[in-house]
């Protein structure tokens, strides 16, 4: 009898992305003549820059030379890549990273999820709370979860840290001792930013409790104002308790072609059982050259053009773009009334729902009435409930467009 890893039927019935999905096409196949503006999930609109396309046409000509050829890389990603990364994303923020210290892969959400293979089953699991679904569902798999209360929509073993509108979206250090920290500023979803100060209060919690931060940096490319930080190591102390993940997805427009890094520095360290400590990026390391074997050269070689002269000029392009879309959208929603948050240093605007709806109430409405696709907040989490996320990856047009139908529709 083939035994199955019974954490998997605590997970909630269907991922959120997916739930949506669904009641999209039947509302699509219902409603044939409608046209459907979509601002849901955060996939990019706009095309691969010619910088990283070029990279690409030439890697793809390289590899079919006798010479050329690559077959097996490096797990952890080549040279190339790793060196430039360092170059352009830590030291010329004044951050002492080495290449050893960066790894390559296939996504930031891969990498969210497979981080916890390195940590024991009984650490005690603190989020943020409304927050991006794979961290909480891979603890859920990987059983650190226990029991999902109906009652609370929450579960059993994790520690939720709200961030809302009370708290002025800054999340409050746990009042329990917790091991593993998952943060994600800017925010995905509310959109919302912590400065150096709030960012050190966390830093500072992980030392005293030997805790680590699981640090999602996905959207830091998006950030316009000056006094925020980039990356959780620019904060004093930081290398000794973070782990840092970071994408090309948003920023270069890779979330078809898959590419993204996690840094964790030698200083990082776990522990056994009996009180040694073990180097996590060590640990790291043997895992990824057990079940991975690397992102494609042609893929790494796009990634290393993102840093070129052009490849920065055609990027920043295309998120100043974005960052435009979420200001008509912001700007827009606020004129018709909404209260709005994020949107200036982020891709995501998230918005409270009018008084009397559920955020999946909302969700119906907008759909139904306006034909707008969004995400309801309830779906990150119970302190989302009442919250609503929309994204500014679509085309301007349909940024435009939308916010004139809820204009006219509330």
């Amino acid at each position: 009898m083939s035994l199955i890893n019974e954490n998997f039927l605590d997970l909630q019935e269907s991922y959120l992305f997916s739930t949506i999905a669904k009641k999209v096409e039947k509302f699509t196949k219902e409603n044939p003549d409608k046209k459907i503006i979509k601002l849901g999930i955060g996939d990019v609109t706009k095309p691969i820059v010619p910088a990283c396309l070029e990279a690409m046409h030439k890697a793809v000509e390289e590899i079919g030379t006798k010479h050329g050829f690559k077959g097996y890389g490096p797990e952890q990603g080549y040279e190339f890549l790793r060196n430039v990364i360092v170059e352009n994303d830590y030291q010329a923020r004044g951050i002492d990273i080495d290449a050893d210290e960066i790894f390559v892969s296939d996504g930031a959400k891969c990498d969210c999820g497979n981080i916890v293979d390195i940590f024991a089953q009984n650490n005690k699991v603190a989020i943020t709370d409304p927050v991006y679904p794979v961290y909480l569902d891979t603890n859920v798999m990987s059983g650190r979860a226990g029991s999902f209360k109906d009652e609370t929509q929450t579960y059993e073993n994790i520690v939720y840290l709200p961030v809302t509108a009370k708290n002025d979206f800054k999340p409050e250090l746990p009042k329990e001792k917790v091991d593993l920290i998952y943060l994600c500023f800017p925010n995905n979803p509310t959109g919302t930013v912590l400065d150096k100060e709030e960012l050190k209060k966390w830093v500072d919690y992980a030392k005293e409790n030997q805790a680590i931060i699981l640090y999602d940096a996905a959207y830091e490319a998006f950030i316009t104002q000056k006094d925020i930080p980039h990356s959780i190591y620019e904060i004093e102390g930081a290398k000794d308790v973070a782990i840092e993940f970071k994408s090309y997805s948003k920023t270069a427009g890779f979330t078809g072609v898959r590419c993204a890094y996690v840094v964790i520095p030698k200083n990082v360290n776990g522990y056994t059982k009996t009180g040694e400590k073990v180097s996590l990026n060590k640990l790291w390391k043997r895992r990824t050259s057990t079940k991975f074997n690397g992102v494609s050269y042609i893929v790494q070689k796009a990634a290393e053009a993102t840093y070129s002269e052009e490849g920065k000029k055609q990027i920043k392009e295309n998120i100043n773009f974005y960052l435009r879309n979420a200001k008509i959208i912001k700007e827009g929603l606020e004129q018709a009334g909404f209260t709005v948050y994020g949107g200036v240093n982020s891709p995501y605007i998230w918005l409270k729902v009018p008084e009397g709806l559920t955020s999946w109430e909302f969700f119906d409405k907008l759909l139904e009435e306006v034909n707008i696709v969004g995400t309801p907040g309830s779906g990150f989490g119970p302190s989302g409930e009442g919250y609503f996320r929309l994204t500014a990856f679509g085309t301007k047009e349909d940024s435009i467009e939308a916010i004139e139908r809820i204009k006219k529709g509330f």
